[in-house]
């Protein structure tokens, strides 16, 4: 593992959950830090107060990330502040809704497709030509889930949909940015528990439920996520690229 003091890091969606876990994890290793948000500040202000604790570099900027204009604002002041970026870490998405197949009209289409998808390819055009520019190799770490490797739950037809296509475009973008030394990985969280998401659309049966099912015995929680996000971004000089690391107790084995 490489020593990431001193490393650049623009992470999306960060006020809470893995995204949360993630900043605390990356600032602890030394990393400075600029925090997108889009719900509630609370978080990013306690981010950046613990790394100014630590004499690291450290802001946040709220962002609707499926406009151009807004990630691109965010994305410049992140490099403007960190003097470049080397670390991407594509953490913003959600389900939105459950919605089984009957009901799914086009707008919530177009909508969860927004959420996981065109935001990530808002934010990852924007941060290229700075990812290009690092001097020792780039990280990009995208987050996809077990939903798009197995398909969800009933009613998450569409957000599995993305999921899975985020796994394909973490493979082609790895395909194509290798000449540029960026390696591009993904994790797939399975049962992630103390998160939003779960918070909003898992009840406490459906997790038991699951729960039962996975060999190690409990849900993940969201350090659990950060552990692996952390290890690929210190990979930066590393061999891994196109990969996705599988965190669900077991649950899924591929």
């Amino acid at each position: 593992m490489g020593n990431l003091a001193g490393k650049r890091v623009f992470i999306t969606g960060a006020e809470q959950g893995i995204g949360k876990a993630t900043a605390t994890r990356l600032i602890k290793a030394g990393c400075d830090i600029f925090i997108h948000y889009h719900s509630g500040e609370d978080g990013p202000k306690e981010l950046v107060a613990l790394a100014h604790a630590s004499g690291q570099k450290a802001d946040y900027c709220y962002g609707d990330l499926t406009s151009i204009e807004d990630t691109r604002h965010c994305v410049t002041k992140a490099a403007q502040l960190l003097g470049g970026i080397d670390i991407l870490v594509n953490n913003v998405g959600g389900i939105v809704g459950r919605k089984w197949l009957g009901e799914i009209d086009t707008p919530f289409w177009h909508k969860v497709i927004d959420v996981n998808m065109t935001t990530m390819l808002n934010v990852t055009q924007a941060a290229l030509p700075y990812l290009k520019a690092a001097h020792d190799g780039a990280s990009i770490i995208n987050l996809a889930s077990l939903a798009g490797r197995a398909g969800g739950h009933s009613g998450s037809l569409v957000y599995s949909t993305t999921k899975g296509a985020i796994l394909t475009w973490t493979r082609s973008l790895a395909a194509e940015l290798g000449e540029y030394g960026i390696r591009v990985n993904a994790v797939a969280p399975g049962l992630i528990l103390g998160t939003r998401f779960h918070e909003r659309h898992t009840t406490a049966a459906s997790a038991e439920e699951t729960v039962r099912g996975i060999p190690l015995g409990r849900a993940g929680n969201p350090d659990d996520v950060a552990r692996a996000i952390t290890f690929l971004a210190s990979e930066y000089d590393g061999f891994i690229s196109g990969a996705t690391i599988d965190i669900n107790g077991g649950i899924y084995r591929m």
